[in-house]
């Protein structure tokens, strides 16, 4: 039987392959369902079974509890302690909170290919967990008057449209890999983060910050531009494919109203 991409619409057109090979053919392939069995799902085959609640699992749900820890101690702006004679201000435990959370990000995703621990509740929860973290941090800094909340609002506004394309794309039966640099703006999201964080006292480091602002904010837009292509050219190549098979549909109505 032809594979989806090699069943052009001369071959559908010709006749040369029967309707339920087209079916077929143009049927996303999956990878099994959220409560069956899937190829990077669960070993148990269920969202929520024993084999989810992984170390990677763990590591990402931990990465969602530091995002009430961080809104916290970046709104109240504490604690302000001082251990063994070394000031520790809201700043420290802030950025120390978010490369903790960061490092977590980097830990689950290694963890899962090194040990094969890819779930469906994993590629579920982790895309969450990264939007929350970066959404929820840059908001904090708006409050505190670090940032201007229209460069908040489109880099907030691009992580969920990105996320929606994604569960588009995936019911379509399709996955778009993150490209290089989409990957380079969650660096410069963490690292612009920190140094504002850092920065609250020290107007050097606000300064940089900011600049790191602007750089997040280009990468975001080009990143996103770049993601909604590709996303685009998927889709297209699927409406082809439906356009071909509801023309064959056409055609063979009147071929079985003639057998009949």
């Amino acid at each position: 039987m032809p594979s989806p991409r090699r069943l052009s619409e001369a071959q559908v057109g010709d006749g040369r392959v029967s309707f339920a090979d087209t079916l077929v053919a143009l049927t996303p392939a999956r990878a099994g369902s959220i409560l069956g069995p899937a190829g990077r799902g669960d070993r148990k085959g269920t969202l929520f079974g024993p084999a989810a609640m992984n170390l990677p699992n763990s590591l990402t749900l931990l990465r969602i509890f530091f995002v009430p820890l961080l809104i916290v101690v970046l709104l109240t702006r504490s604690p302000n302690v001082e251990l063994w004679g070394f000031p520790m201000h809201f700043e420290f435990w802030g950025v120390l909170i978010l490369l903790l959370a960061a490092a977590t990000d980097w830990a689950d995703g290694y963890l899962a290919r090194r040990r094969m621990q890819e779930t469906t509740l994993g590629i579920l929860l982790d895309p969450i967990a990264d939007k929350l973290l970066i959404s929820a941090a840059f908001i904090s800094l708006v409050d505190m008057h670090l940032v201007p909340a229209w460069m908040v609002v489109i880099i907030v506004g691009r992580e969920f449209t990105i996320l929606g394309l994604r569960n588009i794309a995936s019911a379509e039966g399709f996955t778009i890999q993150a490209s290089v640099l989409g990957k380079t703006k969650m660096v410069l999201q963490v690292i612009a983060v920190a140094v504002l964080i850092a920065g609250a006292r020290q107007p050097v480091l606000k300064r940089l910050g900011l600049t790191l602002l602007w750089l997040v904010v280009v990468s975001a837009l080009v990143s996103a531009a770049q993601y909604f292509l590709r996303f685009w050219s998927q889709v297209d190549d699927r409406i082809k494919q439906r356009r071909s098979l509801r023309l064959l549909e056409r055609r063979k109505k009147p071929q079985d109203a003639v057998t009949l």
